[in-house]
């Protein structure tokens, strides 16, 4: 009762010239880390014109070994320390691949104390005043700081990969749906799919009860499914520094289908992809000897003009 009496007190979320992205299940081993870091870089590749920052709202620290050029120095802030402050920008820092991130702190526990008010990362993400598209990777809950960053979202992406997961979602949606936020402000993305998987007596396929199942709640879906990979697997958890699917998973399944993502959210926020992929995933790599990649490219058109068109046509 605490979450939804805490989420009914605020009002909408008022738009921003800055797309926010959450990624939020409150069940783990869903992918959402994958998907949050990877997403980031796929959108560096397709966009270079749009800086992207990534935030982790967990104690995990699996953003700064995949993304962090160099260890944090004594007197370096993290997230704590911009949280406090009420704006990121001192403690936001270039990473791999041309994205950007805020170090995690070494624990949430403080981090939860002060964001009782769900609207708080609302308002640090507008006195931050990014200038590209913010990613919010959340905890596997509905604890504060996932109440703070579904009221920052202006999408929020659910993954589901299985049943569990799937009646996790529903409580996303019943949660948006009682705090009058809007359903339509969040969308289902189906993770970790084997399509061999089957269930019941009759075999039926895993993904079929899930799609079925998603369409009679009638809750909104991003096209592209993400195929569960070993090998992609392996990037995660063979070595100390988790590799990006761009660059290092080649010839997969899933390879192809971040990419077809990552096109499909930024038409969702108003955008159309402009770099191919391949000479993407070239430029945007930066050398693991330290050095920091190109900066980004202004066009023509530039991104701030497109950020604001893109949302007056969507809002």
């Amino acid at each position: 009762m605490g979450t939804f009496r805490a989420l009914m007190s605020t009002p909408s979320v008022t738009p921003r010239r800055t797309p926010v992205l959450a990624i939020s299940s409150n069940k783990g081993g869903v992918g959402k880390t994958t998907v949050a870091t990877n997403l980031a870089v796929y959108l560096r590749a397709l966009r270079e014109d749009l800086p992207v920052l990534l935030v982790g709202l967990d104690d995990q620290h699996v953003i700064d070994r995949m993304i962090a050029l160099r260890p944090l120095r004594p007197g370096e802030g993290h997230l704590k320390h911009g949280w406090a402050e009420r704006n990121l920008r001192r403690v936001i820092q270039l990473g791999e691949y041309g994205v950007h991130f805020v170090p995690s702190p070494p624990d949430t526990a403080l981090l939860k104390a002060r964001a009782e008010d769900p609207r708080t990362l609302q308002r640090i993400l507008a006195r931050t005043a990014w200038e590209g598209i913010v990613i919010l990777d959340t905890k596997s809950d509905l604890e504060a700081l996932t109440l703070n960053a579904i009221h920052a979202a202006d999408r929020i992406i659910i993954p589901v990969a299985d049943w569990a997961s799937l009646e996790e979602a529903r409580k996303s949606f019943a949660l948006l749906a009682k705090a009058r936020l809007g359903i339509d402000r969040a969308r289902v993305l189906f993770t970790l799919v084997d399509r061999r998987t089957r269930v019941g007596d009759e075999g039926a396929p895993l993904l079929h009860g899930l799609l079925a199942e998603v369409r009679t709640q009638r809750w909104p879906t991003y096209k592209t499914i993400l195929s569960r990979s070993p090998k992609v697997e392996s990037l995660n958890s063979g070595a100390r520094r988790p590799l990006s699917i761009l660059h290092h998973a080649r010839g997969t399944a899933l390879h192809a289908q971040m990419g077809e993502l990552a096109s499909e959210i930024l038409l969702d926020i108003g955008f159309a992809a402009r770099a191919p992929m391949a000479a993407a995933a070239s430029a945007n790599a930066s050398s693991r000897d330290g050095s920091p990649p190109a900066a980004p490219r202004k066009t023509p058109e530039t991104w701030a003009e497109g950020l604001m068109t893109g949302w007056r046509q969507r809002r």
